[in-house]
């Protein structure tokens, strides 16, 4: 018996070593790749330049990627944007570079813009922006990995002046009755201010008290123009300077304090709700002009919709703010009844993956994420998670974001 175990063992430690020797005679190194692609910027830390707002103040160059068969086509894409945006598709600015190009350029007005409207930065608050460029080779008989290239820069933006305000008031010949009417603070934004008033040809003016002082927000160009939906740049003067309104009807008028700006909408340019279409049941196409929202998932275990009373935000109705409280898995479907529809409605939630599947994410406080919307399989099937604590949630329509917060 104890014969029988020794050459048991022993064939046992035959067959390992030869399993090692084969291992070991397997294994072949593979060849480094000699990546030869270099990025740089004109700077790492700069401050923007209000003197000379429309010149370049920060440039990126690269040299060329390693050289591959002529059978391969090298293409550059750049992308920049603010550190932990993670290069999303809502804020990267993305270019791709004609043949020859090894250098992008941007200026004071641009990156200000940027850092206001699409990644927006609280006002007066240095940032952290990357760029990074990619060198794609396509085309040839072999897979070819692509150069990857980083770098980061530090930014002072240019100074806002921020406007301080007990109260503000429309006022001015243009306000029927000759009555002062005081307009009150976004949901979405405490610094901003705005109202939807029936104006009659005349002359506005906006007071603002503070202080036991009443001052005037007037255009800083020191014209009564009127830059008919657009964000100008205003000051603090002692004396008022009107905006001349000649078309009477409903305006929509936007106070931002932080940003030191006021979009004035005529009935020309009227701001409306978001409109989609869908496909319900039987295949009945469905048009939905969308001033409210239900939550619809596991937030509600799929049973009845949450009807979210959203608050449509005087600043643009294509945000709509829920302060409701609820948290959890849900999306936010445009229709909230208890009929199949419920299941087949357009539905707003987390992008699809990249290639085009559903996935779920999670909110992360303050933090603005992207919103997706449509009627396809995938995105009815998609779904963020509310996180605890969240008592207010923007969805900004418009610009396509969302942002949950704890106030």
């Amino acid at each position: 018996m104890k014969r029988i175990t020794y050459f048991f063992k022993t064939g046992l430690l035959l067959i390992y070593g030869l399993c090692l020797n084969a291992c070991k005679y397997e294994i072949e190194d593979i060849a480094k790749i000699q990546e030869q692609l270099q990025l740089s910027a004109s700077a790492a830390d700069i401050t923007l330049d209000e003197e000379h707002i429309t010149d370049d103040i920060l440039t990126f160059k690269w040299t060329e990627a390693r050289p591959v068969s002529e059978n391969h086509i090298i293409s550059y894409t750049t992308k920049l944007d603010v550190v932990g945006n993670n290069f999303g598709s809502s804020t990267a600015i993305v270019n791709y570079e004609d043949e020859g190009i090894y250098s992008r350029s941007f200026s004071s007005e641009q990156l200000q813009n940027w850092a206001n409207e699409k990644w927006k930065l609280p006002p007066n608050k240095s940032f952290t922006l990357e760029f990074r460029v990619v060198a794609q080779f396509e085309g040839g008989a072999t897979f070819e990995a692509p150069e990857v290239r980083t770098v980061t820069i530090n930014v002072q933006p240019i100074k806002t002046v921020i406007f301080g305000a007990d109260k503000i008031f429309l006022d001015g010949t243009a306000i029927p009755g000759l009555t002062k009417v005081e307009i009150s603070k976004t949901l979405e934004n405490e610094n901003q201010y705005a109202y939807l008033i029936d104006l009659q040809a005349g002359e506005l003016q906006i007071p603002v008290e503070f202080n036991n002082e009443t001052n005037y927000i007037c255009p800083a160009n020191n014209s009564g123009t009127l830059q008919d939906g657009e964000a100008e740049g205003v000051v603090m003067r002692e004396n008022p300077i009107s905006w001349k309104i000649s078309t009477p009807g409903q305006y929509r008028i936007v106070v931002n304090m932080s940003k030191a700006t006021v979009a004035i909408y005529s009935p020309n340019k009227a701001l409306t709700p978001k409109v989609v279409q869908w496909v319900g049941d039987q295949s009945v196409a469905m048009t939905t002009e969308i001033t409210e929202l239900w939550m619809h998932g596991a937030i509600n275990s799929w049973g009845t919709p949450i009807k979210m009373e959203c608050t449509v935000s005087l600043a643009d109705p294509q945000v709509l703010v829920y302060t409701g409280g609820k948290t959890g898995k849900t999306k936010f479907t445009v229709y909230g009844g208890n009929d199949n529809n419920k299941n087949l409605a357009y539905a707003f939630s987390c992008p699809l993956t990249a290639t085009g599947t559903q996935q779920d994410q999670t909110l992360r406080l303050g933090k603005v994420a992207d919103l997706s919307g449509g009627y396809s399989s995938a995105q009815r099937n998609s779904y963020y998670t509310i996180p605890t604590g969240t008592n207010i949630i923007v969805l900004d329509l418009r610009n396509m974001t969302i942002l949950a917060e704890k106030r």
